[in-house]
């Protein structure tokens, strides 16, 4: 096969690939240009989920009507001018390939004018070919205008999700942008509904509020941390009453640039080992500020990755002093918080099903693996059990047919109230129990962006809703199982587990697995024998009473040959 160099055109279309993947990446290209322009003001229109209409009007430096065409030529770009530049980035945008890149796939317009002309200058493109440019009137600063995006890559389109989805992500991105520069005013519209704005004021306190709301803001704890006078991290971080059950609500910036990290994700999430329940995320916003030759922001086509130099440094600045904040507010003793928390590797997964197929082996210090004793075997179905009481307000210790049963009551529970959600609902509708009070909720835009189309859903399983303010909406009912528990944390959870569902996810199971998660007895309850006798009875005849609707075991047998064994008895 003969090498060729590829045509303008087709090369054009995959550098944009590598750039501009969907709606969002257009709308963070555009919004990064009005930062590095100094813009104090940016706001963002979309429609359709930004494939019908983005637009982006910022009161930024402008372009010169000079340089208006060579911005959209490749490589071009006015924040770097030599290699050595690449070890010193000060701004967001500098690999010369967005705005060429969006214009490709794309039909786009700008209008722009510096402060030094009297006329701003207005061009217009065509999947990367100019077609019009002439004088225009306009205060200084830029707009941008990109319409019928990726409607020349067929394919592209393919791979769009829904309006919804794409919304939310834009939503989501405005949000973060608002947060890691909270003296800049955004505001963002959707479809001609305003959708977010952020009070531009300066007070990152203030900007959580717009993001968050202002409860969940006023409850944030102050994070401060420096390594050595080379980095220093600053932010906010939610206490443990305040989680989510997804990661999506840790924000990290380096030097005002919004990236994806795990192991600085991780690094947040270790500092919570132990507070956090199972399942629950937490709530953080942080800004890291390192000298620009210990980041490498040039690793990623979108700039959403950077490497760092001294990533192990980095790490420990970024946990340490998350779990300060932590500790400093924690009620209890600081000596039994700092013990919580284990550095190292994550802790094991929790076993899901499949793994409870064979025999689980626990190994023993005073044995070979060959008389490690099986902890748990496989069932089908439980046998009769006979409660004998309850351990750490945790566990519900029963007798069995061969041994002895040690039942986790929250992941038991939670089993049975799952399989009791679905069954309603398939045969009568779940049952809803309005509130004397309604609850009030707040959402971010993200999450109010996927309420729509899971509106009537939602109605199904009992909850009752209007909006009551910007994004805000009251409760009026919820389901039955609700009515004693936080009623807005569980509509709140749902949302966000719908939102980080796979597509192949049932939305029901999704649904009902939170309502039994939120209504379910949590460990530290004391539970009586009648309540204790209950639950087993209804584990006992659950179709799948093995694990709770998130994979965990329900339960532990220890055999009676174990116990022999571990006694000296044979």
């Amino acid at each position: 096969m003969s090498i060729r160099v590829l045509k303008l055109e087709v090369a054009a279309q995959i550098a944009a690939g590598e750039v501009v993947e969907r709606p969002a990446s257009v709308v963070k290209e555009l919004i990064e240009n009005s930062l590095d322009a100094g813009a104090t003001q940016i706001v963002v229109e979309v429609k359709g989920g930004g494939l019908e209409l983005i637009r982006v009007v910022d009161n930024g430096a402008g372009i010169p009507a000079a340089d208006v065409e060579t911005a959209f030529a490749r490589h071009a770009t006015s924040k770097i001018t030599s290699a050595r530049d690449l070890d010193h980035i000060h701004t967001l945008g500098f690999r010369g390939e967005a705005l060429p890149s969006i214009a490709s796939v794309s039909h786009l317009e700008l209008v722009t004018r510096s402060a030094d002309e009297v006329a701003g200058t207005r061009l217009e493109l065509r999947h990367g070919s100019v077609t019009r440019r002439e004088a225009a009137s306009r205060p200084v600063g830029t707009t941008v205008v990109v319409t019928r995006l990726f409607q020349n890559v067929p394919a592209r389109l393919k791979f769009m999700k829904s309006a919804a989805t794409e919304n939310g992500r834009i939503s989501a991105l405005v949000s973060r942008y608002s947060l890691a520069y909270p003296s800049i005013r955004f505001s963002l519209t959707i479809d001609g509904r305003a959708s977010f704005s952020s009070p531009g004021t300066g007070d990152l306190k203030e900007a959580l509020a717009a993001v968050y709301g202002p409860e969940t803001a006023e409850s944030m704890l102050v994070v401060r941390g420096e390594w050595d006078g080379v980095g220093k991290v600053s932010g906010f971080a939610g206490p443990p009453s305040v989680s989510r059950a997804q990661r999506g609500y840790i924000t990290l910036f380096v030097n005002h640039r919004s990236i994806q990290d795990r192991r600085l994700t991780y690094a947040v999430e270790e500092a919570y080992q132990g507070l956090l329940m199972v399942g629950r995320r937490p709530v953080a916003v942080l800004e890291l500020t390192l000298p620009p030759e210990e980041v490498d922001v040039n690793v990623h086509p979108a700039k959403n990755e950077v490497r760092f130099r001294r990533e192990r440094e980095v790490f420990g600045l970024v946990q340490k002093a998350v779990r300060e904040a932590l500790v400093e507010s924690a009620p209890v003793p600081r000596a039994g918080i700092e013990a919580s928390f284990t550095g190292g590797p994550a802790s094991p997964r929790t076993p899901l099903a499949s793994d409870l197929v064979g025999w689980a082996r626990r190994p023993r210090a005073d044995a070979s693996e060959e008389n490690a004793a099986p902890i748990m075997g496989p069932m089908k179905a439980l046998p009769v059990l006979r409660v004998v009481g309850q351990v750490n307000n945790t566990y519900i210790v029963a007798e069995g047919p061969d041994g002895m049963y040690l039942v986790d009551q929250h992941a038991a529970h939670e089993r049975v109230l799952f399989e009791k959600v679905l069954k309603e609902r398939k045969e009568r509708g779940v049952q809803a129990q309005g509130m004397l009070t309604p609850a009030t909720v707040e959402l971010t835009p993200l999450q109010e962006e996927g309420l729509g189309p899971l509106e009537s859903l939602l109605q199904e399983y009992g909850f009752a809703f209007e909006a009551f303010g910007d994004r805000t909406y009251l409760l009026r009912a919820v389901p039955a199982t609700l009515s004693d528990r936080s009623p807005g944390r569980a509509f709140v959870d749902i949302l966000d587990s719908m939102l980080d569902a796979k597509g192949d996810d049932p939305q029901e199971a999704t649904i009902a697995a939170v309502i039994a998660c939120h209504s379910a007895v949590r460990a530290g309850d004391t539970l009586g024998q009648e309540e204790m006798e209950g639950l087993i009875r209804s584990l006992e005849s659950a179709d799948n009473p093995h694990t709770c609707p998130h994979g965990r075991p329900t339960l532990v047998h220890l055999s009676s040959s174990l116990l022999e064994r571990e006694f000296g008895r044979r």
